[in-house]
């Protein structure tokens, strides 16, 4: 692979350029990369947005389990309104965008440490480059696993790229496809819409309708989806094949 990107393959990311390190506080498990270590300052970030969201659950307990939208009160921390907006384009609960939302804090606070910031929480990564880089889908069984990767333009970032799966991980996915991965600018509505548009995946033959409707969401630069050998993909994306 070419080295001005970076591969992502199931939970692990990496590039040759990057210095990577590994946070875990409860059930935030973090893979970052930046330009150098900052193991201190990604730790002091996660326990600062981990606090705040475990206040806000413990006076709102509903929070946490809720499966639709959260209506949040105007005074409500930064975090937990971008949860419950992306909550509410795409029609989920609020926790369905927490690790999407808790990447993009966390990297956000990296970026005044470091021009260059990855973050991947479970498969939902927030990218701050000045490289483009390469975001392998990982499919599970389907023939596409390993084979084919998104480019990210440096331009184009921050971003977001989360991938949901009825297959692979921990996350609750009421549909069938191998892998959803969204891309959006916002990395809390890549994580819920990548939930909500894996939910509507019944079986392949639903791939191409389900493609079209999500060009109609606003928020969102790009889609695909991966159901076996059946793949859809559209919006602001370069798919290319990893050798």
């Amino acid at each position: 692979m070419h080295s001005p990107f970076s591969f992502q393959h199931h939970k692990n990311v990496w590039s040759n350029d990057l210095v990577p390190f590994h946070i875990v506080v409860k059930q935030t498990d973090l893979h970052i990369q930046t330009r150098k270590q900052l193991k201190n300052e990604a730790m002091k970030s996660v326990l600062k947005h981990r606090g705040v969201l475990e206040r806000y659950i413990m006076r709102h307990p509903i929070f946490l389990t809720l499966l639709k939208p959260y209506q949040v009160e105007e005074n409500a921390p930064a975090i937990i309104k971008e949860m419950c907006k992306a909550g509410q384009i795409a029609g989920t609960g609020p926790m369905a965008a927490v690790a999407g939302a808790m990447a993009e804090a966390v990297g956000k606070d990296l970026e005044s440490f470091s021009p260059d910031v990855i973050v991947e929480n479970g498969g939902d990564i927030y990218i701050k480059t000045l490289r483009p880089r390469l975001v392998g889908i990982y499919a599970g069984p389907s023939p596409f696993t390993g084979k084919l990767a998104l480019e990210i333009n440096s331009n184009n970032t921050p971003i977001g790229v989360c991938t949901s799966s009825a297959i692979i991980g921990h996350s609750l996915s009421l549909g069938y496809a191998d892998a959803i991965t969204v891309v959006s600018p916002s990395t809390a509505l890549a994580d819920a819409m990548a939930t909500a548009i894996g939910n509507m995946i019944t079986d392949k033959d639903n791939v191409d309708n389900i493609i079209a409707e999500s060009q109609n969401i606003d928020g969102i630069d790009g889609v695909v989806i991966i159901k076996g050998e059946k793949i859809g993909a559209w919006g602001k994306i370069k798919i290319v094949p990893i050798s």
